[in-house]
């Protein structure tokens, strides 16, 4: 799909219809590559959230009164038309976010395999029955919708980010808000489209563009809106948890995370570097998941920490399929990275790799930072801390196992971590051990699968866990049923 593809301007979806904003006012989103404009995007705000809200309010009872089968059969429709568009989802993805085509091809595969497992899960939706103490007396229960599903995304994974919220809630029989990303609006937009293309009723997911400020305060605050699950900052998941704690709404927060990838005296250092380098600087190490604080024994740090060095620098930075890290996603991020990087620097950390913009003419008005890899950085400082969400990773020098492991859970956050090893006893002590919601062995800190738990602990979230069957407990409530039998009636 090219940018003449998209429309003039990305609309609004409310009650199966494209709608401009009540304001009519638009802002630009532009290319990642070029950082020129790429289309306009509606800028909604209160009015439109409220519209959104009561539409998904008028249409989630009659969503509800479907069975979970009826539902799960909608949805796997709607996986299917996916996989039938998936050239033309992966072709918004690519042009929105700055990644390849191939691997936006590979994240559609994988938002159209989150949505085929839970159109599966209506032909399952466990409850269960129990036994009671009390003679004559059953017990059971069942999953019941909560309303109307608040949905709040970030712009780094857009395709599996829309289908890791929008498909489990709808399964459980809510109705759905969706507050797109500002940076992805076009692929919000043609989700919703080839999904009232596809069957599902009016008014049952509505998209709303715009600032977050502007349009996911107000949804996160209106008590109309049921549950809010979100995806992005820590800072931000903080105040969504405040103005959602106000009225008791249920949140589902999936945060940042600053991931430790730790490499053993025996680690196998060609694979160790292989998954370090994927870690880091995929997708421009623009993943809550990326590994962006390696902890290497002395043993083999110099080693390791050259090797890697080496195959940083023959990184291959641009656009096409053949590259191996895109632009991230706008100025502002950025700026912001190569500011905190000169920060590091004055105090005392040092750039072994990249830390500046690309700017030649293969890189012209992009938002390119060269793959960056920094050493002698104090493990409390920002460079340490600080989730930055860019091609940027952190070297550290332990002595042991049992120092990595300290530093390793040293973080405010909690999401993934790796190591890398071939002890059996190590990989296991670390496994359990480790301060996160994930934890990965002889690969790298990202990845996850639709029937897979994903989410994290302390500043990485809130408890909850989004996709697998876990991802229904964010979007149902369970109903405890208990039947009395009276045996004079028998």
């Amino acid at each position: 799909m090219k940018p003449n593809s998209l429309p003039e301007t990305i609309p609004n979806w409310l009650n199966g219809e494209e709608c401009p904003a009540k304001s009519g006012e638009t802002f630009d989103k532009l290319s990642p590559h070029t950082g020129r404009k790429l289309c306009g995007v509606v800028r909604s705000g209160p009015q439109d959230v409220e519209s959104a809200i009561q539409t998904a309010r008028s249409a989630q009872e009659g969503w509800a009164a479907l069975t979970p089968v009826q539902r799960g059969d909608i949805l796997h429709d709607i996986a299917q038309s996916m996989r039938r568009h998936q050239k033309e989802i992966a072709e918004i993805v690519a042009m929105e976010t700055g990644m390849s085509f191939n691997a936006a091809l590979g994240e559609t595969g994988g938002a159209i395999a989150e949505g085929e497992f839970m159109a599966g899960e209506g032909r399952r939706f466990y409850g269960r029955t129990t036994t009671s103490a009390v003679p004559n007396k059953y017990a059971m229960t069942v999953r019941q919708p909560l309303g109307v599903a608040g949905l709040i995304i970030a712009a780094n994974t857009p395709i599996a980010n829309v289908a890791w919220k929008v498909f489990p809630a709808l399964v459980c029989g809510n109705a759905a808000v969706l507050k797109a990303a500002e940076d992805t609006p076009a692929t919000a937009w043609y989700f919703a489209r080839i999904a009232h293309e596809t069957g599902l009723p009016p008014g049952v997911l509505n998209v709303i563009q715009g600032y977050g400020a502007e349009a996911g305060t107000p949804l996160v605050a209106n008590p109309d809106v049921d549950v809010i699950s979100f995806t992005g900052s820590t800072a931000v998941g903080r105040r969504i948890a405040s103005i959602a704690g106000e009225r008791l709404a249920k949140v589902s927060l999936e945060l940042g995370g600053k991931n430790p990838l730790v490499v053993c005296d025996d680690a196998d250092l060609e694979s160790a570097a292989k998954w370090t380098l994927l870690s880091a600087f995929s997708n421009a190490g623009q993943r809550c998941a990326s590994g962006s604080r390696i902890i290497v024994f002395d043993s083999v740090y110099d080693r390791f920490r050259d090797m890697l060095v080496e195959r940083t620098k023959q990184l291959k930075i641009g656009p096409d399929n053949a590259d191996d890290l895109g632009p991230v996603i706008n100025e502002k991020q950025l700026v912001n990275m190569i500011d905190a990087i000169q920060a590091a620097q004055q105090r005392g950390a040092v750039v072994l790799s990249g830390g500046y913009r690309l700017d030649d003419d293969a890189h012209a008005g992009g938002f390119y930072l060269a793959p960056t890899i920094i050493e002698n950085a104090d493990p409390k400082d920002d460079i340490s801390t600080v989730e930055l969400f860019g091609p940027i990773t952190c070297l550290y020098r332990v002595s042991d196992f049992q120092e990595a492991l300290q530093l390793a859970n040293a973080s405010p956050y909690g999401l993934t971590a790796c190591i890398h090893t071939l002890n059996f006893h190590r990989a296991m002590e670390f496994s359990q051990k480790i301060q996160a919601g994930v934890s990965v062995v002889n690969a790298g800190t990202f990845g996850s699968e639709p029937h897979m738990p994903f989410g994290g602990l302390k500043q990485s979230g809130n408890g909850t866990r989004e996709p697998g069957t876990e991802a229904l407990d964010v979007y149902s409530d369970l109903k405890n049923i208990i039947i009395n039998i009276d045996p004079e009636l028998l």
